[in-house]
C-alpha cells in the first residue's frame, strides 16, 4: 500500500486523501491500485457514514495523472491495457461505494483528478478551483464509463465541449453547467462540507444507501422496478430505522437511527 493516498477516520466522516502535495496530488499507478482496498476498509467500518475525497492541501484536488509514468504505463499495448483496468476498477469502486461520497475540491481538478471527482455522488468546490478533462491534448481517447458520467452530469453537448477542447473551466462555470453541486468561499469550504456530512450522518443510513443504489440503477438504464429495488422498498417498513423515525415524529423529537 502506498502513502500517496490514505484513509483517515474522523468520527462519522471518512477522508480519502490524495497525498502527493509536492506533485499537486497527481495520480500515479500505485494510488489508483490502492483505491479499491481503501474503499473496502471504509465500507466495512460501521462508524463511517460519509466519505470525503480531497487533496492533501488547498493547491489541488489532483492535477491529473502522473505524466512521468506514461512511458511505463503506456509503453506497450499490454501495459496500457493493464493500466486501464486498474483505473477502471478504482473508478468503479468509488462510483459503487454504498455510502455517500463527496469530492471536496480546491485548486486544480484536472484530467484523472476530475474523472475521480465525477465518481463521487456530489462535488463541493472552493471559488478559484479549476476543472478540465484533457485527453485531446494528449492524443488519448476517453473511456466510455467516464464519458457517461460526464454526459449524465452536464449533457452531451457540454461534455463534447469539455472533451474536444480540453479547456479549463472556472468553478463558477462548472457550477452553472452542473459539473459541481455547491460553491463556497475557500475559507468556508471545509466547514460547510463537514456540516453537510454531519447532516447526512444524522439521517437514516438505510434510506440514504437505498436511495443511492436506486439512483445508480436508473443511471445504468434500469427503467422499472427490479427484484433489488423492490427488496429495498419492502425492507424500509420492516426496519429499525423506520420504527425510530415514526416514533420520533410522533414524539416531536429528532430521531436517533440505529442502522449503520
Amino acid at each position: 500500500m502506498t502513502d500517496d493516498i490514505k484513509l483517515i477516520r474522523q468520527g462519522a466522516i471518512g477522508h480519502l486523501v490524495l497525498n502527493r502535495p509536492d506533485k499537486l496530488n497527481a495520480l500515479n499507478k500505485a494510488m489508483w491500485a490502492a483505491i479499491p482496498a481503501l474503499l473496502k476498509e471504509a465500507e466495512t467500518d460501521k462508524a463511517l457514514k460519509v466519505l470525503l475525497v480531497h487533496g492533501a492541501d488547498e493547491r489541488a484536488f489532483a492535477a491529473g495523472a502522473d505524466i512521468s509514468e506514461f512511458g511505463e504505463v503506456f509503453g506497450t499495448r499490454e501495459a496500457a491495457k493493464d493500466f486501464s483496468k486498474i483505473v477502471t476498477e478504482a473508478h468503479a469502486a468509488l462510483h459503487n461505494f454504498p455510502k455517500p461520497t463527496i469530492a471536496r475540491v480546491e485548486g486544480r481538478c484536472i484530467g484523472g483528478g476530475c474523472g475521480l471527482a465525477l465518481c463521487c455522488d456530489l462535488r463541493f468546490a472552493a471559488k478559484g478551483a479549476t476543472f478540465g478533462i484533457t485527453p485531446a491534448k494528449l492524443g488519448l481517447a476517453y473511456r466510455l464509463p467516464e464519458t457517461k458520467r460526464l454526459v449524465d452530469l452536464v449533457g452531451a453537448a457540454k461534455a463534447k465541449d469539455i472533451l474536444f477542447s480540453g479547456r479549463l473551466l472556472s468553478a463558477e462555470e462548472s457550477l452553472q453547467i452542473g459539473l459541481i453541486d455547491r460553491l463556497f468561499d475557500s475559507g468556508d469550504l471545509e466547514a460547510e462540507t463537514e456540516a453537510y456530512c454531519a447532516l447526512l450522518a444524522q439521517n437514516s443510513q438505510y434510506s440514504i444507501r437505498s436511495i443511492k443504489r436506486i439512483v445508480n440503477l436508473i443511471l445504468e438504464g434500469t427503467p422499472k422496478d427490479t427484484a433489488e429495488s423492490l427488496t429495498l422498498e419492502a425492507g424500509g417498513p420492516e426496519g429499525d430505522d423506520f420504527k425510530e423515525g415514526t416514533r420520533a415524529f410522533l414524539e416531536k423529537r429528532k430521531p436517533v437511527f440505529p442502522y449503520s
